[in-house]
């Protein structure tokens, strides 16, 4: 479909734009329908004091809610129950306090739409914001893509549901990360197939590539996401203090907040100089720690489709992951022996494992790892052609060619 003028679109998202999955995920956006001619303008929310810079948009194409004093009196709420930043969570939070988080964002969404007057809205999560976003706008086309901790939000925040399914039932088009979550969104928000579009999430190719690895000793392991439970990160630190030899050394990355970081940290610190806790890093410093590592793990027991595992494949990384639907669909047919699927214990509330699994769980853990690091003793190398056209798919370029295509299936000609 061709266009008289390029698409002004208005991207919305309720936390923070550079952190975690969906912020990495809303900059590939921007950059991308940039590079296509589109304009762009972005509304999200951030800590008061903590206003981002970013490099994909003019800051003043930007409109942050600002969380602590200025726009809402209390700190910013995550779509997951625990952030790499202070957070609320969206089950604590009174009626009131809910009204006041729906009226800042009604305010800010109207005053941009009546400045950048969009030719649609792209938002991030089927949850309040989308719904309330609908719901002021029904005449602006709206797409949405989902990243899964959204879905979480639905099934733990009953209360909430019907403020949800409100609005998100009327989305124009919603975008999936994969077949597994389309399923998951059509059960939950009752849409029909034709509504629900799988177009994936990415990976910065410019930024992960292959590398030669060095030779161990020691094997180089990277864990990069939330320091929390429900990422696996307590059982992955328990696998590997049972393993002291091939020599290892793993490269701690990511932040959290609470008792959860706390105990994932305390657990490092336990098995003392060969952990390296790094914190949240920027995407390049990653991109480099992955190139020197042999290994890449994630643990998680919930996951839309981590954005992660495709960097560390593309760094050239073996690769050790739960068999959670989204990894599955990607990695489960390609029979290779640098990718190894760990099952995913049975689970409460979706991402809290039952206590009876977790001791097997562990086990199983550190058995892949055993197998990997040897795996890596033995060569440093992978061949990255075993994989080369899931990472074809999985650029942002190819990305955002499917995310087009669902733009200007909803949008009309100017």
């Amino acid at each position: 479909m061709v266009f008289k003028q390029p698409l002004k679109i208005l991207h919305v998202l309720s936390q923070r734009p550079d952190s975690t999955g969906s912020g990495i995920y809303i900059q590939a956006m921007l950059n991308e329908s940039a590079k296509k001619g589109y304009s762009n303008f972005l509304i999200a929310g951030v800590e008061e004091k903590r206003i981002p810079r970013l490099d994909c948009i003019d800051g003043d194409h930007c409109r942050y809610l600002r969380f602590g004093k200025a726009d809402v009196p209390f700190t910013i709420v995550g779509m997951s129950d625990v952030m790499p930043y202070e957070s609320n969570r969206f089950c604590d939070l009174s009626m009131d306090q809910l009204a006041q988080y729906e009226a800042a964002f009604t305010h800010h969404l109207t005053e941009t739409v009546k400045q950048f007057k969009p030719d649609m809205i792209h938002s991030h999560h089927l949850w309040l914001v989308t719904s309330l976003t609908r719901q002021l706008f029904p005449s602006i086309p709206l797409v949405t893509t989902c990243h899964g901790s959204d879905l979480r939000q639905f099934q733990n925040c009953r209360h909430l549901q019907s403020r949800v399914l409100k609005g998100c039932r009327h989305v124009d088009a919603v975008m999936a990360l994969s077949k597994a979550q389309k399923k998951t969104i059509m059960d939950l928000y009752g849409l029909k197939d034709e509504r629900v579009h799988v177009v994936g999430a990415g990976y910065h190719d410019q930024h992960f590539q292959w590398a030669p690895k060095s030779n161990p000793p020691p094997v180089r392991i990277v864990y990069a996401g939330k320091l929390s439970r429900a990422k696996g990160v307590p059982w992955m630190l328990g696998a590997l203090s049972r393993i002291d030899a091939p020599h290892w050394q793993l490269d701690l990355v990511g932040g959290g907040s609470g008792a959860e970081k706390a105990e994932c940290l305390e657990l490092a610190h336990g098995l003392g100089d060969r952990v390296t806790a790094h914190g949240m890093v920027p995407q390049m410093r990653l991109a480099k720690l992955m190139q020197n590592a042999h290994l890449f793990v994630l643990p998680s027991f919930f996951e839309g489709l981590p954005l992660v595992v495709l960097e560390a494949l593309a760094s050239g990384c073996r690769v050790i992951t739960t068999d959670l639907p989204g990894v599955t669909e990607i990695l489960g047919n390609h029979q290779t022996d640098f990718i190894e699927l760990v099952a995913t214990p049975r689970l409460i509330d979706v991402d809290k494992p039952v206590k009876a699994d977790e001791k097997a769980f562990e086990t199983a853990l550190q058995d892949a790892i055993q197998n990997q690091i040897r795996a890596v003793v033995r060569d440093p190398q992978i061949k990255l052609s075993a994989v080369a056209d899931i990472l074809d798919r999985f650029s942002w370029k190819g990305v955002f060619a499917r995310v087009q295509a669902v733009y200007h299936a909803c949008t009309r000609p100017g």
